[in-house]
């Protein structure tokens, strides 16, 4: 049997199981599109001659966000687009999505840049990964990653970074900072309403959009990306929270959107708790930080000489 679009009576393509609603595929396009373009105003008033430097991997996530960037910002003449690829250097892994997200910008027209971390930090994630550090290879290719984007993004004067992260990434990133008691930096979580100077304020467009929606809405638009999971990512404790909440949301839809509303409803309340550090200048590459050395040269170092002493603290 067939099922109709709960607001027409064309065959529907999906299930919004927390909602209840069947959709048909343009009123499926228009439930994301409404939301992502509601949730992008209450973020921040968007200034008439905004940069924005979009984080750029390939994958589903973040080239679904370069499009509905551009969807939504096209008619803005004075609105620029950038779109930021960071090469870690995983073989077979990185190769095979720069190609892909290159393919998109072109079809875009959005310029794209890319920044290695070989030539920002030195090494190649593969050259970090051979050392089988307790760390884990995340804990490195995330402050790396960070502080490439940033960089990039101050270099080509960008007034905000903009993130792919979806639902699911929110809701994990939000409960993994309250297991681990890290109150400071679920206060810090984007989008960023206080700016630093020198640090990119981040907006994040999917962050009420879950991952299957981004899926289905790539598919539908028949939008090429990367479908490919990072090699080193089987060590990450990400999956763990994943796994969690993949459970409770299938024992009880809308877990993820609970989360991420209570979240919503303390953030000022951690704000106030947890005021801006002062930052001052990394001796070493310039960075601002909160530490003697930014977190990426404590990083650095422990590549180069072996375990450093506070590296695991935080930079912002």
């Amino acid at each position: 049997m067939t099922i109709s679009c709960l607001k027409c009576k064309k065959p529907a393509i999906t299930f919004i199981r927390y909602s209840g609603a069947h959709l048909c595929r343009n009123h499926f396009i228009e439930f994301v599109e409404r939301r992502v373009k509601k949730d992008i105003k209450k973020q921040g008033k968007t200034q008439d001659d905004a940069t924005f430097g979009i984080a750029l991997s390939g994958g589903k996530d973040s080239t679904v966000m370069l499009h509905l960037m551009s969807e939504i910002f096209s008619k803005h003449p004075d609105v620029t687009l950038h779109a930021i690829t960071v090469d870690e250097g995983i073989i077979g892994y990185r190769e095979t999505s720069i190609p892909i997200a290159k393919e998109n910008c072109k079809k875009l027209g959005i310029e794209h840049h890319i920044i290695s971390f070989k030539q920002a930090i030195g090494s190649t994630m593969d050259d970090i990964a051979v050392l089988h550090d307790e760390l884990g290879e995340c804990s490195y290719c995330g402050v790396f990653r960070r502080f490439c984007l940033n960089r990039k993004a101050r270099d080509l004067g960008v007034s905000k970074l903009v993130m792919g992260h979806n639902l699911d990434d929110m809701a994990q990133s939000i409960l993994m900072n309250f297991v681990n008691g890290d109150m400071q930096k679920l206060a810090r979580l984007g989008p960023h309403v206080r700016v630093q100077p020198g640090l990119i304020p981040r907006l994040l467009p999917l962050r009420l959009i879950p991952e299957k929606e981004v899926m289905v809405y790539a598919l539908v638009k028949n939008i090429t990306f990367h479908n490919a999971e990072c090699p080193y990512s089987t060590r990450a404790l990400r999956g763990s929270f994943r796994a969690i909440i993949d459970s409770l949301e299938e024992k009880t839809p809308g877990t993820r959107h609970s989360i991420m509303n209570s979240y919503e409803s303390i953030k000022n309340l951690l704000l106030t708790q947890y005021p801006l550090v002062q930052l001052n200048e990394c001796p070493a590459c310039g960075e601002p930080t909160s530490q003697k050395l930014c977190k990426t040269c404590l990083l650095k170092q422990r590549v180069i000489y072996g375990s450093v002493s506070g590296c695991t603290s935080t930079e912002r």
